[in-house]
């Protein structure tokens, strides 16, 4: 998941959830701190239908159950998760416009409509029939509320059921409930399948990322959760402020946990890899960098909690065979 600045990680997740490629000198904004608990669908029409006859639906989204009349035509996204999302369920060529973040799938309607800074009008030009956000910036829900439009918030995931009912949520809302159940079914076995197979007999302390700062993630927060599955230690656990799981660590910190494995988020946003980490203060002789155990992750696959959050845990999974074995 990242916001969005840092590496995005407001965004990280839904903040966070956006795609890796500013920085802020402020600590992280996570959505997951504050999330509503997690969303369900249910159709208020013909049982297990997912064509028009389905319709209406009433969402239970971050902002309360959301009715959908009809099956969505012109669909806004201001969230990069939700695009991923909408176009993994089938709804693309229901999405007539994304936010100037979601940058994939490269066929997503970019415009220059931004998730942080909403602004109404802009939305409203676009025509929709249903509008998904992830965060409720400047009271934006509401505001879009009074044009009669269903507007679905789903906010950051604090956990794998939030994100695996999110996408339900979206397959509900759009018409495309059995091919968001296929994702979200897929996802599980692909993800549960990874970790049953990481070898557990050596015990790895991990450093993850986000920006240059540097900000790391703690075991609380989603991207936290994604290695507990593999059986790491998160030396940002034991950070003196947490942040709300989002420390900022000094060198020092780092230095002295030397971590087995290294993941940086920040590759895109800022550019970083095994060659830059070296040049920081104390950081050249740490174990990871001295056994080739960076391991380079995409900043956008890294900040959000759709579909590809089995990607991510494939390449967890592989970082951590490799670190176990060398």
């Amino acid at each position: 998941m990242r916001p969005v600045p840092p590496a995005l990680i407001g965004v990280l997740l839904g903040v966070l959830t956006l795609a890796g490629c500013g920085q802020s000198s402020t600590a992280p904004q996570d959505a997951t701190a504050t999330s509503p608990a997690p969303s369900s669908a249910s159709t208020a029409g013909s049982p297990g239908s997912t064509g028009a006859a389905g319709f209406p639906v009433t969402v239970q989204a971050g902002n309360g159950p959301v009715v959908v009349p009809k099956r969505p035509e012109r669909i806004v996204s201001l969230s990069p998760t939700a695009t991923e999302s909408l176009f993994a369920v089938g709804a693309g060529a229901q999405v007539v416009a994304v936010d100037d973040q979601s940058n994939y799938p490269a066929e997503a309607p970019k415009s220059s409509l931004s998730g942080f800074k909403p602004n109404v009008e802009a939305i409203v030009a676009q025509k929709p029939d249903l509008i998904v956000l992830a965060n409720d910036i400047d009271g934006v829900v509401a505001k879009l509320g009074t044009l009669g439009v269903p507007v679905l918030l789903e906010p950051a995931a604090t956990k794998f059921d939030d994100a695996y009912d999110q996408i339900a949520d979206l397959g509900a809302a759009t018409g495309n409930q059995a091919k968001a159940d296929e994702v979200v079914t897929g996802m599980k076995e692909r993800i549960e399948t990874l970790a049953a197979a990481a070898p557990r007999d050596k015990k790895l302390t991990y450093y993850h990322e986000l920006d240059s700062t540097p900000y790391s993630v703690t075991s609380t927060t989603f991207i936290g959760q994604v290695y507990g599955l593999f059986g790491l230690t998160n030396i940002a656990d034991k950070a003196p402020e947490a942040a709300g799981g989002y420390p900022k660590l000094s060198a020092e910190f780092v230095a002295k946990a030397d971590p087995d494995l290294v993941f940086l988020a920040d590759t895109k946003c800022c550019g970083q890899s095994k060659e830059t980490l070296a040049k920081r203060p104390g950081w050249s002789g740490l174990s990871a960098i001295k056994n080739d155990q960076v391991v380079l992750l995409d900043d956008d696959i890294a900040s959000r909690w759709g579909p590809r959050v089995a990607d991510l845990a494939e390449q967890v999974g592989a970082a951590v065979k490799k670190a176990a074995t060398s």
